[in-house]
């Protein structure tokens, strides 16, 4: 994150939660776990949360959660999805708001197009093999990731 947004992002992160937990009490959110043809998976840093996630975001009003996963892949790293992601679990978080359910979704090299593009959101994004993933990696995309190349059955917390 540049220097200049850090200390802002300190400020206004917990107004903006305050302001979702007030506003939208129910929230959902999509996330896909993208494998190139290599099998390595894509993640991505934000500009403004440390750590590495994978791709995905919120659901807007009157949107389905495959619209808004492919929405949110399409904005944040060029991912254009063909044809039906596959579902791989729905998940409850309950850390950053009262009731945010996550979507994860599947998508195998050969399902997508991708064409990278930069976005704000977005500090970084890359492939990485899942024996080999970033150490900032968060604790629950390393659990999702898992889950999915080992065939784990999914836990019901992200």
């Amino acid at each position: 994150m540049s220097d200049f947004r850090a200390p802002l992002w300190k400020i206004v992160r917990p107004l903006a939660r305050l302001y979702w937990r007030l506003r939208r009490p129910l929230t959902a959110g999509v996330r896909a776990v993208v494998f190139d043809s290599e099998g390595r998976v894509l993640l991505v840093r934000h500009t403004y949360i440390a750590g590495w996630y994978l791709p995905g975001g919120g659901v807007d009003r009157g949107e389905t959660m495959r619209a808004a996963l492919r929405r949110e892949l399409d904005e944040e790293v060029g991912v254009l999805v063909h044809g039906e992601p596959k579902l791989a679990g729905l998940y409850a978080n309950f850390r950053e708001f009262k009731s945010d359910h996550v979507a994860l979704y599947v998508l195998d090299h050969g399902t997508y197009e991708h064409v990278p593009r930069k976005s704000a959101e977005i500090a970084e994004a890359g492939f990485f093999s899942p024996g080999a993933l970033p150490a900032e990696i968060s604790a629950s995309t390393r659990r999702r990731i898992a889950e999915v190349f080992e065939g784990r059955v999914p836990d019901e917390l992200w």
